[in-house]
């Protein structure tokens, strides 16, 4: 968990799940965190300037002194809710990036900060640490972190607190409280819809016969950032309501299941647990903010969990299943 942070009277707690929100998908959400970033860095640095990409923007999302000399670089990377060792190589891709550039374009990194709005694992870490170390004695430059407890730490402070309110004290006061307010659902990506392809709930759906599965795995995905940011924050009522939101489809699932097996129409079982689970939908605990397509793709997270499935052996496919 990351260190504990004190948060004034009166201020609203920082979250940095507003960018995915106010981005309104995973590309705006990079944006506005960036777009952060670079303020934070000018209002707690003298002289910070940034570089607009014609075509490319050298690898700086904010830099500060001279570029016909040594410079410091700020970087931002949206990883959330964790950081992860499959973040490796989008950190080392990004400051091999500012290294070629300064080579081409004539000036030397003094310094190169990465900028995330979340914190590593212990295995990211270990290896963040390591690699830290290795590449500022082959550059003879100086990395530095800003994690979420770093960035906190800044906003709260004096100088960045006009950066606070900005990003996060307006949009709190702007906002409907959050148990009105649904969460957004989020379009995936290429490279996550693929990836999902080799999941076990599109496994079962296509044992299932099912043929068409975009939407399964956009409800997947939706569901499962719930969940990762449920698990992330530990807010006591929220896992224990997205607990109670598992039992309850689970419940649902299992005695759709046994109907149909006893009445041998497992082809159906897909469409009456969905009819249950529409149904179902508004009582779910109202702390989750979830939209149909959560609970939908929540059912999923079952299936992918091992828990359930669209089929009569759906327990031989899970056994036999690999992750991909």
């Amino acid at each position: 968990m990351p260190d504990s942070i004190a948060v004034p009277v009166g201020v609203q707690p920082i979250s940095f799940d507003v960018h995915t929100v106010r981005g309104g998908s995973a590309g705006g959400a990079r944006d506005d965190f960036e777009s952060m970033v670079v303020q934070l860095a000018a209002a707690t640095t003298p002289g910070v300037r940034s570089v607009a990409a014609n075509p490319g923007d050298w690898g700086i999302d904010a830099f500060a002194g001279n570029l016909g000399g040594a410079i410091t670089v700020w970087q931002s990377k949206y990883f959330m809710p964790i950081t992860t060792k499959k973040h490796t190589q989008q950190v080392q891709d990004s400051l091999d990036n500012v290294l070629k550039a300064a080579v081409k374009n004539g000036h030397t990194i003094a310094s190169w900060i990465l900028c995330i709005p979340s914190s590593m694992d212990g295995p990211m870490t270990a290896w963040w640490d390591k690699w830290k170390k290795a590449k500022e004695n082959e550059h003879n430059l100086v990395i530095q972190l800003w994690d979420e407890t770093a960035l906190r730490k800044k906003l709260l402070s004096p100088e960045g607190d006009d950066v606070r309110r900005g990003f996060y004290g307006t949009y709190a006061q702007a906002a409907p409280s959050p148990v009105e307010q649904l969460r957004l659902v989020l379009e995936v990506e290429d490279d996550k819809a693929a990836a999902l392809g080799s999941a076990l709930f599109i496994r079962q759906m296509a044992e299932a016969s099912h043929e068409e599965l975009d939407s399964a795995k956009r409800q997947f995905f939706n569901a499962d950032l719930v969940a990762r940011e449920i698990a992330h924050k530990g807010v006591a009522a929220e896992v224990a309501a997205l607990s109670s939101a598992d039992a309850t489809l689970h419940g649902l699932w299992e005695m759709q299941f046994n109907e149909c097996a006893a009445e041998n129409m497992i082809p159906s079982l897909h469409s009456r647990v969905w009819r249950d689970v529409r149904n179902e939908h508004d009582k779910l605990p109202k702390a989750l903010r979830l939209e149909l397509v959560h609970s939908w793709g929540l059912v999923h997270r079952l299936v992918d969990n091992r828990k359930a499935g669209w089929v009569k052996h759906w327990r031989q496919i899970a056994a036999e299943h690999t992750d991909g």
